[in-house]
This record gives C-alpha cells, structure tokens and sequence, in this order.
C-alpha cells in the first residue's frame, strides 16, 4: 500500500514550492520525488513514471496507491499507476484521514525539519528534503516498527554487562545540527 501527496512549502522570499512525496505503509519507507514552484499534470506523470522505476528497483509488491482528489492528478496518471499494476484509490472529499500516514509524515517532516529550517530556494529544500529523507529512511526509529528504521533493521541486543560497560554513543549533526544520528561506536 502506497500513499502519495503534494504538500507546500514557503521559502525565505514567500515563494510557494509544492513537494511531491509518497510513502509506503508496510516499511514506512518515505520518497521525496520532487518540488516545483509550478506543479503541473504533466510533471505529476513524470513523478509517476520516476516512481514506478524506483519501486520496480527495490522490488516492491505494493498492489494500492492512495492519492487525494486534487486536479492535477489526472486520467494519464492513473492510467500509469494501472499499467503497472497499482489500483488507485481517491479519498473522499474533504476525508484527509483517508490518507493519514501520508499527513503524518508530513507533519513530522514540518515538525522536525522545515520548521527549523529557513528555506532559501527550490534547490536548497530539494537538498534539505533528501537529507531528511535519508535520515528518516535510514536511522529515524519507528514505534510501528518496534523502534527501527524502515530501510536497516534493530542491531543485536547487548545482553553481556561487559559489553554495556564500554558502551559509547557518537552523535553526528546533519543539516547544520537539525537533526541529530547516534550511533555506538566501535
């Protein structure tokens, strides 16, 4: 089960970016595909397209995509999700808990990076948004997914008091010290 929304984004001049995200609901795996000051339907169909690569790449078995009623989803885009497979499902009008992973994760990706961070422009929240997608793939826990990460499973539990003795934590600040990564050191 995929979900995918367009949400929006004001940079430090008041210019309005529109990003494009989907999410998978098993892994919680999140792919930021784009953000454009002027989204179109032709635009949304090659972020289509981009994204059938990237989920035929990582083998993924999802059969539905869950997607809002906003016109710039049109016909052809649909037509490309079927081909490949993808039942499209459109949420009711004005139901967005038909789609609440998706603004979830769009929540938490305002709560923990854009409103901390002043956006200069299209290429500055592109660079913002794959650092935050790789932590949030790569290292960010999940309580959904017993306090892993989508893309790399729990490690081994230290069970022996040695081992928790010379146990050490290094922190690495990403995006300017935005988001903070632990990880033991060796």
């Amino acid at each position: 089960l995929l979900a995918c929304d367009l949400f929006e984004v004001r940079t430090l001049t008041g210019a309005r970016l529109y990003v494009f995200a989907v999410i998978e609901h098993a892994t919680r795996r999140i792919r930021v595909l784009g953000a454009t000051a002027h989204p179109t339907a032709e635009w949304i169909v090659q972020l289509g397209r981009n994204l059938l690569m990237d989920l035929e790449d990582a083998d993924s078995k999802a059969k539905f995509l869950i997607r809002d009623r906003d016109s710039k989803f049109t016909a052809a885009f649909d037509a490309l999700m079927t081909d490949a497979g993808l039942k499209v499902v459109t949420t009711g009008m004005r139901i967005p808990r038909m789609n609440s992973v998706m603004e979830r994760w769009i929540q938490t990706c305002r709560r923990e990076l854009l409103d901390r961070t002043l956006i200069w422009n299209q290429s500055h929240l592109l660079h913002a948004l794959r650092e935050y997608e790789f932590f949030y793939n790569e290292h960010r826990p999940h309580r959904a997914l017993e306090q892993a990460a989508p893309c790399r499973p729990l490690p081994t539990p230290l069970t022996q008091q040695a081992q928790l003795t010379h146990l050490e934590v290094h922190r690495r600040d990403r995006l300017g010290g935005t988001l903070h990564q632990y990880q033991h050191a060796a």
